[in-house]
């Protein structure tokens, strides 16, 4: 195995085929050339290592990729200098989507990758506040605030419009009753509002809103992908492997469905990785992906005094759900522990931000 990451680690610095003699000369492995060879032929044999010329070296395959990422590669956090930086640059961002394409264009530069980020879903948002404001003789615009700093604006018909008095008394049952709830949650809890007694003359507009909040629900797609660094492919990769890369690019619902499940099913460092066929994405077979969640610190659930745990379920909240990801597009031979080291702390500061931001700007 330290022939292995010996391999696979001269070969991401050169992208040449690795050999017996350059291994002894490179790296102090305690063990013969000769017990090198051996190891290197052993490695080809059980998939490892693949020689791409009967003289030339070896070099890794998607199997030992795979080995190297999950056994071998030593993500070293960045350095004090690195972590100022981002925070420097990111720091700057005056709303929830400045800070999101801040994001894409620093991890892109950092990596010499194709950076993607993605704004928060709102079916895995929370509410946070809503304010309804009645703007035409039969509609009032619902401004529904998440924990993400996402704004929602929805328009509310209604056949007349109640008192505003009363339409103010409903917004403050509402943020009393449901902040923190999942949308979906909160749409069943406006309900139940709009049939109890003290409501008949809002009852229009609660159903309206309870319509409103479950339609956000099911929205689950992330609102948008911001991307950045697509000119560095033309520096690693062939024409050849241009043209269906980039298809891969533009096809945003796939790559989304990709690292959106790459990020919740990451390994013990909060970072998932797919190396080549395993992203099951014909455009990406010479490609790796890189992605970690970031979100809430909190659960939401948490906000109640007293939750109980089919609330929790509901909110779909513990501390480590992702609301959305960041991460890496690269060739196979990328430097994966410096990747997933950048793409870590992105998702590390997005988190943050989110925690603390209010509502966009």
């Amino acid at each position: 195995m330290l022939v292995l990451r010996a391999v696979v680690e001269d070969y991401i610095r050169s992208q040449e085929p690795v050999g017996s003699t350059s291994l002894t000369k490179d790296h102090d492995l305690g063990v013969s050339s000769a017990t090198i060879r051996n190891d290197m032929a052993a490695l080809e044999d059980e998939g490892y290592l693949i020689q791409p010329h009967t003289s030339a070296g070896r070099v890794p395959t998607e199997k030992g990729y795979r080995y190297f990422v999950d056994r071998l590669a030593t993500v070293v956090p960045l350095n004090e200098a690195q972590r100022r930086g981002i925070n420097s640059f990111l720091s700057g961002s005056v709303s929830l989507k400045d800070a999101l394409q801040r994001s894409a264009r620093l991890l892109s530069e950092i990596t010499g990758q194709v950076a993607v980020v993605a704004s928060p879903s709102l079916a895995k948002a929370t509410l946070r506040h809503v304010e309804m404001v009645p703007v035409a003789m039969n509609t009032l615009l619902a401004v529904i605030i998440t924990d993400t700093g996402r704004v929602a604006q929805h328009g509310l018909a209604v056949d007349a419009m109640p008192v505003i008095d009363e339409v103010n008394h409903l917004s403050t049952t509402v943020n009393e009753q449901c902040d923190g709830l999942s949308l979906s949650k909160a749409g069943e809890i406006v309900r139940s509002i709009a049939d109890s007694t003290g409501y008949e003359d809002v009852r229009e507009v609660a159903k309206a809103l309870a319509d409103a909040f479950e339609s956000m629900a099911l929205d689950e797609r992330a609102n948008e992908l911001y991307m950045s660094g697509a000119s560095y492919l033309a520096h690693s990769r062939s024409l050849a492997d241009l043209a269906p890369l980039f298809d891969a690019l533009e096809e945003q619902v796939v790559l989304m469905k990709l690292m959106s499940n790459l990020s919740e099913e990451s390994n013990a460092s909060g970072v998932g990785v797919a190396i080549g066929s395993e992203s099951h994405t014909p455009g990406l077979l010479h490609a790796s992906v890189v992605s970690s969640g970031y979100g809430r610190s909190t659960n939401a659930s948490s906000r109640h005094d007293t939750p109980t745990q089919e609330e929790g379920s509901v909110t779909g909240g513990t501390s480590n759900d992702p609301v959305a990801f960041v991460g890496s597009i690269g060739p196979t031979h990328m430097d994966y522990a410096a990747t997933m080291a950048a793409v870590k702390a992105v998702a590390r500061y997005l988190t943050a931000f989110i925690s603390k931001s209010g509502p966009e700007s």
